[in-house]
């Protein structure tokens, strides 16, 4: 215990404090087993989704799947990032939409190794250099999710304009 004592000191000594964020921002999630397969999920602003195997995995349907909602919280956290640049740049938009399509891997445990996340966007009037580069700024800087992914799964992005 004491050797142990004294590395820990050690290494807390050569550490420069002044850039140490001593707290990280949390989320607390709360997830409460309903029976069978299902669960209830409440999220820190209070509001819930169901969770549900699909009937092939003992579960009724009844809720969004696991690894289904990881892709939503994707396509979600990049699309506030866009949303959130269009009003900014004051741009015309007529409709927007996410694709996300995953790879799963075969063997357990399972999960997905390659991601393609579509932008649509929809309008007469669209500033495509302008929607690109609000894309960009999401993937590459502000999507938290997006970064998450990128640690387990080969990103494809594509940008896709509708003149209407």
């Amino acid at each position: 215990m004491e050797y142990k004592l004294k590395i820990y000191q050690l290494i807390v000594f050569l550490i420069p404090t002044r850039n140490i964020k001593i707290m990280a921002t949390t989320n607390h999630i709360t997830t409460k087993w309903l029976g069978n397969m299902q669960f209830e999920s409440t999220n820190p602003s209070g509001l819930t989704l169901n969770i549900d195997a699909g009937p092939d995995d003992g579960g009724e349907g009844k809720g969004l799947r696991p690894k289904a909602l990881m892709l939503s919280g994707l396509a979600g956290c990049s699309g506030l990032d866009v949303a959130a640049l269009i009003k900014k740049m004051k741009l015309e938009v007529d409709d927007f939409h996410i694709e996300t399509i995953a790879n799963l891997t075969d063997e357990h445990p399972k999960f997905y190794d390659a991601v393609t996340i579509e932008y649509h966007f929809h309008g007469n009037n669209l500033a495509e250099k302008k929607l690109q580069r609000a894309v960009d700024l999401s993937v590459e800087k502000y999507c938290g999710v997006m970064e998450m992914f990128r640690q387990f799964a080969k990103l494809e992005i594509k940008t896709i304009f509708h003149k209407e």
